[in-house]
């Protein structure tokens, strides 16, 4: 009997999920079908509820319900309590398991695909939102020398790294006092969305080896041009992040590693 899995989100049509698991699924010969649910604002308990009965075994969890998705969860994940957010849950009778697998695919991304280690590097992580928080376990686990947190309001900057202090080396700054060169800087901001660019001075970049977006599109966002003109040695989207926390996924619910790397080139090419 084909296992049922779904995206659920509100906007949901733009997910490619759907491809990513089928790919995932042909691949490993699971025998599993991945839909989209677009569930409304303030519906996500009721449909997921609905999902599980007819049988549902997994969901992937995206914006505006990882939160909501979190309070669902019977029992949490080390990674998702530490985020306090969920983008992946698995069913099994009564119980709903969360797993938060977004840091886990950032780092896979950063280390396997992009070659690119952590370990004893100064990482920048810019944004003290919900992409952040998911992100600073995993990146810590890493061993990176420091871990500087930068946020235009402070106090938020400030709250996640007192949050994760006893992780390892991380501290807050506003954007006006950064003056450190990073080996890593990661922009886990919104602002490519509108076209804009959180305003880092260009020394960050001036050792700076990897510049990477979280999120992804077609072409160079303005945070990547920016990073290039200031010196970085390199720049990268975060589509490798989306195939290998969605990898992380797959594993969770079948017990079985796809391989990304034919995954992440076929959708670089219907960018």
């Amino acid at each position: 009997m084909t296992d049922r899995y779904a995206v659920i989100g509100n906007p949901i049509a733009h997910s490619k999920s759907p491809v990513i698991h089928a790919e995932f699924a042909r691949e490993t010969g699971q025998d599993i079908s991945y839909e989209r649910i677009l569930a409304p604002v303030d519906g996500f308990r009721a449909a997921v509820d609905r999902f599980r009965a007819e049988g549902g075994s997994g969901l992937s969890v995206t914006l505006p319900f990882k939160l909501e998705a979190c309070a669902y969860a019977t029992q949490l994940s080390d990674r998702a309590e530490a985020a306090g957010a969920v983008n992946q849950l698995k069913f099994e009778g009564a119980d709903s398991f969360g797993d938060n697998t977004d840091g886990a695919g950032l780092v896979r991304d950063l280390e396997s695909n992009l070659r690119v280690h952590l370990t004893g590097k100064r990482l920048l992580l810019v944004g003290a939102g919900g992409a952040a928080q998911g992100a600073i376990v995993p990146l810590l686990g890493r061993q990176p020398a420091e871990l500087v947190v930068a946020n235009r309001t402070v106090a938020k900057a400030e709250a996640l790294a007192a949050r994760f202090a006893a992780r390892g080396p991380i501290r807050a700054v506003s954007f006006e006092k950064l003056d450190a060169r990073f080996d890593v800087v990661l922009n886990a901001t919104a602002a490519s969305i509108g076209g804009e660019c959180p305003p880092l001075p260009a020394s960050v970049y001036e050792d700076c080896a990897l510049a990477y977006e979280m999120m992804y599109g077609r072409g160079q966002t303005l945070f990547m041009e920016q990073a290039l003109a200031a010196g970085a040695a390199r720049v990268s989207d975060g589509l490798g992040m989306l195939v290998e926390q969605a990898a992380e996924a797959f594993e969770l619910w079948r017990g079985v590693r796809p391989a990304t790397a034919p995954v992440l080139a076929l959708l670089r090419s219907q960018l």
